[in-house]
């Protein structure tokens, strides 16, 4: 069974979110990395960008497909992780933390409300 850390926040299309002050960072579950296979690359289109709540801010491509990424809480995209460029396993080997894709500067955390907590994540998956 995949992990679930209690601590972080869910969407529905399988992103995690973790605030620390007003920085949230952002990945993929290990559920989606496991359905994804082998992530061999990813791409993020949105540095610097104002995104709102799930708009598409870069695509994640496996052995098995290419999968579009979706921002769970509004914001600027302030850091991309860049290891990920030569290292995309980092997403399937710890997407929890050295696989973080982004970290987003948050203009309205009440969204998180929006989103699912462990449990709830967990009866989806």
């Amino acid at each position: 069974m995949s992990e679930i850390p209690k601590s972080l926040k869910y969407s529905k299309d399988h992103e995690w979110i973790n605030i620390e002050g007003n920085i949230a960072t952002i990945g993929i579950t290990q559920h989606a990395a496991e359905s994804l296979g082998d992530i061999v690359y990813v791409d993020i289109n949105s540095i610097d960008k104002e995104l709102k709540q799930f708009d598409k801010f870069g695509e994640i491509e496996s052995v098995k497909a290419v999968s579009d990424l979706y921002v769970p809480i509004s914001g600027k995209v302030v850091e991309t992780n860049s290891n990920l460029e030569s290292n995309p396993e980092f997403v399937n080997d710890d997407c929890y933390d050295k696989g973080w894709i982004i970290k987003v500067e948050v203009n309205d955390s009440e969204e998180l409300s929006n989103l699912l907590d462990a449990t709830e994540y967990e009866k989806i998956i």
